[in-house]
């Protein structure tokens, strides 16, 4: 399996949950939650360089059924920026089947006794978190970085 920090972000029209793992792709914890908008992607390159991440994941939202969605596109035009920002870095973007990340975070956050409401942050990085769990689980198989490259 590869080395080196990475990063998953659950990416929404309102906010990005930002998660993390530590060097050796073991613990996925949950990071911060970022404002959509025109500065997210210079918050998260930001991010890349702060933790030294060789990874960024992006989960990729897929309807129940496998086709896109306007979230799916929203996700692809995010991670196409990000990986142009990320450009000259050695950092890979890539994206990750995310299907029932949110839907798994929120649960968990109700069984927690909390209501949607309450958990808004907390649940977009708990996706995150879910996210770069599959992603990590997943390298675990194949000895390296999984999901669909982003150029």
């Amino acid at each position: 399996m590869v080395n080196g920090v990475r990063l998953a972000l659950d990416v929404g029209s309102v906010r990005i949950g930002v998660a993390k793992c530590d060097a050796e792709g073991l613990l996925a914890t949950p990071l911060v939650t970022i404002t959509s908008g025109p500065d997210a992607v210079n918050e998260i390159y930001e991010l890349v360089h702060e933790f030294d991440a060789k990874c960024v994941y992006v989960g990729k939202p897929i309807s129940l059924a496998g086709k896109d969605t306007a979230s799916t596109m929203a996700a692809l035009d995010f991670a196409s920026l990000l990986a142009k920002q990320l450009e000259n870095d050695s950092v890979t973007v890539r994206l990750i089947d995310e299907r029932l990340s949110t839907v798994s975070a929120q649960r968990g956050m109700h069984e927690a006794g909390r209501t949607v409401k309450q958990s808004r942050d907390a649940i977009d990085q708990a996706a995150a978190v879910v996210i770069l769990e599959h992603a990590l689980a997943t390298e675990r198989n194949v000895g390296n970085f999984v999901g669909e490259e982003v150029s």
